[in-house]
């Protein structure tokens, strides 16, 4: 269990980001299309995991707008930003923001990645909701990098982030 804070305020999530090093677990995801999507939709290649608690906030908002602004120039690197939301309201969200080369997916069916992942946040206002943290894997699902977010009111470190997913080209 990790503990950060919502506007300065203790909430726990139910676990820990997986360790570096570590191969995560594969997850089950809805897409844009409502199709079930996993890890092995991205073989190959290395991956940014950046999870939010909902694209209809400023700061999650911000944060899918900065990785599809440096995905344009990072080849065979895909960013997949993972929430709640619903598929339609994230694919309203992209539409409205230019937002096309950042991928989105939703636990719309199936809530076993926010547990599996250590990012279900499990008390305070938003609980239900996944935490702010950032997971790089590289091409064979192994843990580069991470970051839980202390704060959710924070952005994450984006070029951390972008350097970890460089690295494990």
């Amino acid at each position: 269990m990790a503990t950060i804070t919502f506007k300065g305020n203790p909430v726990q999530t139910i676990g820990t980001l997986p360790s570096k090093g570590s191969k995560v677990p594969d997850f089950k995801l809805t897409g844009a299309d409502l199709g079930d999507i996993g890890l092995g939709k991205f073989e190959g290649k290395v991956k940014i995991l950046n999870i939010v608690p909902s694209l209809d906030t400023g700061v999650c908002a911000a944060s899918a707008r900065a990785f599809n602004k440096a995905a344009a120039s990072l080849g065979n690197i895909a960013i997949l930003t993972i929430s709640r939301d619903l598929p339609f309201a994230q694919k309203r969200f992209c539409e409205a923001e230019g937002i096309d080369k950042v991928i989105t997916l939703s636990e719309l069916r199936d809530r076993e990645f926010g547990k599996a992942y250590g990012v279900e946040m499990i008390s305070g206002p938003l609980a239900g909701l996944l935490s702010r943290a950032v997971v790089v894997l590289d091409a064979s699902n192994r843990v580069v990098y991470t970051e839980q977010v202390p704060e959710i009111a924070q952005e994450p470190n984006y070029q951390a982030a972008l350097d970890a997913a460089k690295k494990a080209l």
